[in-house]
């Protein structure tokens, strides 16, 4: 009987995960699929190479959207039992909520193992080959992505400007570039002009530019202003300097080794925490939401898909707002990186076992209904 039931629910919860996560990661994906679209028709990048790059931005997306589809699955799951009264039968058989939740407990620990995979592997290892696509890519087709007129953003990190471009000659004019590679110490450059040079075969991309100052701005009020006659600009591809690279390319140790250097700012350190710590957090929030999702779920009578379906998207987005509320607090010393990405999973699981008690005692939730959820929605886009 347990046995049945237990794969009753981990079969009825699996299906509707699968579904989820593919519909939730698609639509993430609409959102840099125009850009990878324009690379391909614009700028002549072969299919292939996009569609490696489209593979290689699931990893952070999957972070997300695998909590997000276990708590849908699971929500929708149980409001399908409960409105079917199935719940009701299984009551009427013996069979109490402290029953049903070891499957839950189960699906939720494997979706975390899983989101654990992806958050400490697949994320730097998409966003490290993302970007050396993106170089490449780049190289090959540089001088057809700059225009004139057009603050141009391909290379992450940099802005560049500019008011007449030969394509030919690869020559720049009236030059405007923020170099934000190094966020402790951006510099904004003008220049007179400028010529491209080393596409192709090099590794990297070189801005020769003449005539010209660069403005820093260092740390607290420091700045400092240098005036050239020529100066050469290196793209360097990623991985040529360590401690240039995005927190979110690194793997663990990396972030250790370089959270523990002294040459690290406060403000990169505390993005390399977050980084971090999020990695571990996030797929541990699977489980929080097996607790919460099933009292939720339970407690609807009808309407089932609609209601699983908002108050999902309700409770993630309230998840998502504390988590962010958090870690602002934690950016400005209130208490340390690791509290503020955990404290909301440990605040999600306590209200899960006290709706649970509630369920248990067959007491009613009192959860927004669909018009309050709407409403919230609207305010919230």
């Amino acid at each position: 009987m347990k046995r049945i039931l237990s794969l009753y629910i981990i079969r009825e919860i699996a299906g509707i995960f699968v579904l989820a996560l593919a519909v939730f990661t698609l639509v993430l994906l609409m959102g840099r699929l125009v850009k990878l679209t324009e690379m391909v028709l614009s700028n002549g990048v072969p299919l292939g190479h996009v569609a490696q790059m489209m593979i290689s931005l699931l990893p952070s997306f999957l972070v997300y959207t695998i909590p997000m589809a276990f708590l849908l699955a699971v929500l929708l799951s149980f409001s399908r039992i409960s409105s079917d009264n199935e719940f009701t039968v299984m009551k009427a058989c013996g069979v109490s909520l402290a029953q049903v939740m070891p499957p839950v407990l189960v699906c939720g620990f494997v979706v975390s193992l899983l989101g654990l995979y992806v958050g400490v592997n697949g994320v730097p290892w998409g966003n490290r080959t993302f970007a050396d696509l993106s170089f490449s890519a780049l190289q090959q087709n540089i001088t057809a992505t700059i225009r004139e007129k057009v603050f141009w953003d391909d290379i992450p990190g940099i802005i560049l400007y500019t008011d007449h471009y030969d394509e030919k000659r690869r020559s720049l004019s009236d030059v405007l570039i923020y170099d934000g590679r190094e966020p402790a110490r951006p510099l904004t450059i003008f220049a007179g002009s400028g010529v491209i040079g080393g596409v192709g075969d090099s590794r990297d991309s070189r801005l020769i530019l003449k005539n010209g100052s660069i403005h820093i701005k260092g740390a607290e009020s420091e700045y400092r202003l240098i005036d050239f006659q020529e100066y050469i600009m290196t793209l360097s591809a990623p991985g040529t300097a360590a401690v240039k690279r995005s927190p979110k390319d690194m793997d663990n140790a990396e972030l250790r080794k370089q959270m523990n250097s002294q040459n690290t700012s406060r403000r990169l350190r505390l993005k390399m925490a977050d980084e971090l710590n999020s990695r571990f957090a996030l797929p541990f929030a699977s489980m929080v939401f097996a607790v919460i999702a099933v009292p939720l779920g339970l407690q609807n009578r009808r309407s089932a898909k609609s209601f699983g379906f908002s108050i999902s998207i309700f409770v993630f987005l309230v998840y998502y707002a504390l988590l962010s509320f958090m870690t602002a607090l934690a950016e400005r010393g209130v208490f340390s990186m690791a509290l503020a990405l955990w404290l909301p999973n440990v605040i999600f699981f306590i209200s899960g076992c006290l709706l649970l008690r509630m369920v248990s005692q067959e007491r009613q939730i009192p959860f927004p209904s669909l018009k309050t959820l709407t409403a919230f929605f609207r305010k919230a886009s």
